[in-house]
């Protein structure tokens, strides 16, 4: 399908979030914009209308130029190491889904 993106999707409860915004969330925006990704959302304090897991979701939507870039990305030795900085400070979702751009 052409114009075709990929979107990385995550749904969090974060329970430390002073430390998930000094460390994950400080480390990752340059991984993002490194491998190609840019950020369409960034939010806190949601709310589930349907199946929530939790009281007050935080959600980020990530949109990559393909799926090979968002693997690059979410494989790569650098977010390995960024990944560690989101451990212990909450519980998250991630989905990774190809689509085209609404409007296209």
């Amino acid at each position: 399908m052409s114009g075709t993106r990929c979107y990385m999707i995550v749904i969090g409860e974060i329970t430390d979030r002073p430390a998930f915004l000094s460390g994950y969330a400080a480390a990752v925006p340059a991984l993002v914009e490194q491998f190609g990704g840019r950020y369409l959302l960034k939010a806190a304090g949601g709310q589930f209308l349907e199946n929530g897991w939790c009281e007050r979701p935080s959600a980020l939507v990530s949109e990559w130029p393909d799926r090979e870039a968002a693997m690059r990305f979410w494989n790569s030795p650098e977010y390995a190491e960024a990944k560690k900085l989101r451990e212990g400070v909450g519980r998250f979702q991630v989905l990774l889904i190809d689509a085209p751009p609404i409007g296209d």
